[in-house]
């Protein structure tokens, strides 16, 4: 069986801080997850997880081949189940239902160890896998629930990584978007855009975030904004989650520098509005 070269915990643990400079097209998008998800446990080795996602590589191309030698035909049903196969199947990753807000799930360390995560974490293992086959395999805009899209000659398959790699026909896409966005949505050409592999990890993040601000964990939220900014260091509006989260852990002359910053980048609108009151108010407060 084909092999991956060897790599270090210390070059997975670095990766984050490469990010920010590279090509979209040329980030390694487990690295990354495993360098941001690695933060929070210093002592721990980590090779182990990117070379268990190398494993999941070489057994989907062994699949695909295995398929095809058996008959199978060269399609997009065949790729997706060969890609199915080892993740659902064999390795028996899935969505977590019972816990699906624990912030486990969106931690890519403790999905492959749990064998379950959000969405956008499972999207994460089929985009990587799929593309280091040579499959076309994207995760979509869609909102609320990442789902998943194969091509091949013209072919099209949707799919959701969620719920065992469950292909998804455009009732289902409109069944699933009334639920969770409420009975008055209706399905966007917008939705079925590809996300970028730094959408991803943005996506990724910003369900930890979100979490840590409902548990009130305003440290852990700022060391998440942090490490978006780290991913996407074009993206301004970090600067003014950045700002609040520095007012709320105390820390009122970094919130200021961060606010000024957001509110000069930003364009004329509510949130620059509410951004400039906020500002004045913590301005006040140190004279």
């Amino acid at each position: 069986m084909e092999t991956m070269p060897a790599i270090k915990s210390s070059a997975i643990r670095e990766y984050m801080f490469k990010v920010g400079g590279l090509p979209d097209a040329d980030l390694d998008l487990v690295m990354a997850a495993i360098s941001l998800a690695a933060q929070d446990s210093p002592d721990l080795s980590v090779e182990k997880y990117y070379h268990h996602i190398e494993k999941m590589i070489v057994q989907t191309k062994a699949r695909f081949e295995a398929l095809m030698t058996a008959g199978s035909a060269d399609d997009a049903g065949t790729r997706l189940a060969a890609l199915k196969h080892v993740i659902a199947d064999e390795h028996e990753y899935r969505g977590d239902l019972q816990t699906y807000d624990d912030l486990q799930n969106a931690n890519i360390i403790r999905v492959i160890e749990r064998r379950k995560g959000l969405p956008i974490a499972l999207a994460i293992l089929y985009v990587h896998v799929g593309q280091a086959v040579g499959f076309d395999v994207r995760a979509l805009s869609f909102p609320a629930h990442v789902i998943c899209r194969l091509d091949h000659h013209g072919e099209r398959l949707v799919f959701d990584p969620f719920d065992g790699c469950k292909m998804m026909q455009a009732p289902d896409l409109r069944q699933m978007l009334k639920k969770l966005i409420g009975e008055k949505a209706e399905l966007s050409t917008a939705y079925f855009e590809a996300s970028t592999k730094r959408q991803m990890l943005v996506r990724l993040q910003n369900n930890i975030k979100l979490r840590q601000i409902e548990a009130e964990d305003y440290k852990g939220a700022l060391n998440t904004v942090e490490a978006l900014q780290k991913i996407d260091p074009d993206e301004y509006r970090l600067l003014l989650d950045s700002g609040v989260l520095n007012a709320r852990t105390g820390q009122l002359k970094k919130a200021i520098e961060q606010l000024e910053e957001y509110i000069a980048k930003a364009p004329a609108g509510p949130d620059r509005y509410e951004a400039e009151i906020f500002l004045r108010e913590i301005q006040n407060n140190l004279t």
